[in-house]
């Protein structure tokens, strides 16, 4: 038997749920089941293409956080995503897609979502309603000031990433709070708050569509540019990369090819002597330089391979 003051909060979230733009009913889209597949498809790759426009209006909020997420990070803090369900899933995968791209620790960008691992696949019942659970997860990776927060949300009132913002910035973490929809109080919690509206869904309140196609077009934009103002890459070649396997091996030989214009034989040499590290065999490449030295010369850089050649 439901009581009278669980009907009344079921009730408050009801029309907290009503205003948010996210999960407005579209009339006009009541009978979309009756269409044709092609039309539906249509009408869904219209809906696609407003969300990069809509990403385009928070360019400059999105720079300044990535200029402080970097500051941070350079100074040996962290990236750490935090959001529920979808919004989560797309941090974890974010996070997850580091190391292999940028070479990076497993340590230093870290996908939190509510529930843990096993809400990848499944759903934890409460999960995403604990801001406690997300200040035991940040407290469980050791955050500290130095790190940066980004908290997930398409509704932007998910307690769970409001919560890890809210308990980040008590830390002295820096805090980016993704959203959206405008005035959310993820956006307000946050030092940096990012709104991309993309308006009502294709499907009433699923916002694994739009949102979800703007959440990740942002995170993209947040870890690979700040991979960028790391040194991670050399122009737009990604010579951080792991080769952990036979395509990344390929990759590895093709980007020095690209940088150097080496022979093949001499890039397959630098590769061996540099023990499969890219930047290092660009570096002995370009400067005529033995591994050992090419190592210290980055180390002295920073791990920026324009600052080592200019060395």
């Amino acid at each position: 038997m439901t009581s009278t003051h669980d009907a009344q909060d079921h009730s408050g979230l009801r029309a907290q749920l009503a205003a948010l733009t996210t999960e407005a009913f579209r009339p006009e889209l009541a009978e979309i089941d009756r269409l044709p597949t092609v039309d539906i498809a249509r009408i869904m790759n219209g809906e696609d293409s407003s969300v990069p426009g809509a990403v385009a209006a928070q360019l400059p909020l999105i720079a300044a956080a990535i200029d402080a997420t970097a500051e941070r990070m350079a100074r040996g803090g962290r990236l750490i995503y935090a959001g529920a369900g979808t919004a989560g899933r797309l941090g974890v995968l974010d996070a997850s897609e580091c190391p292999p791209t940028f070479n990076t620790g497993p340590d230093e960008v870290v996908g939190l979502i509510a529930g843990g691992p096993t809400a990848l696949v499944h759903a934890v019942e409460g999960a995403e309603d604990s801001r406690e659970l997300a200040a035991q997860d940040l407290d469980g990776v050791g955050l500290t000031a130095d790190d940066t927060v980004v908290g997930i949300s398409a509704s932007g009132r998910t307690p769970y990433a409001v919560g890890a913002v809210e308990h980040a910035r008590a830390v002295g973490a820096l805090t980016v709070g993704l959203s959206c929809n405008p005035e959310s109080e993820l956006a307000a919690a946050a030092e940096h708050g990012i709104e991309v509206v993309v308006g009502p869904e294709l499907l009433t309140g699923s916002t694994r569509l739009k949102a979800g196609t703007a959440q990740k077009l942002v995170l993209n934009m947040i870890s690979t540019i700040t991979m960028i103002r790391l040194g991670k890459t050399y122009g737009n070649l990604m010579v951080d990369v792991r080769a952990s396997n036979e395509k990344l091996h390929a990759r590895s030989r093709r980007i020095v090819s690209l940088a150097t214009g080496a022979p093949d034989e001499a890039i397959e040499a630098a590769l061996t002597a540099a023990e499969g590290e890219v930047k290092t065999a660009i570096l002995m490449l370009l400067a005529d330089l033995d591994a050992p030295t090419a190592v210290a010369r980055l180390d002295k850089a920073k791990g920026h391979l324009r600052e080592a050649l200019l060395d």
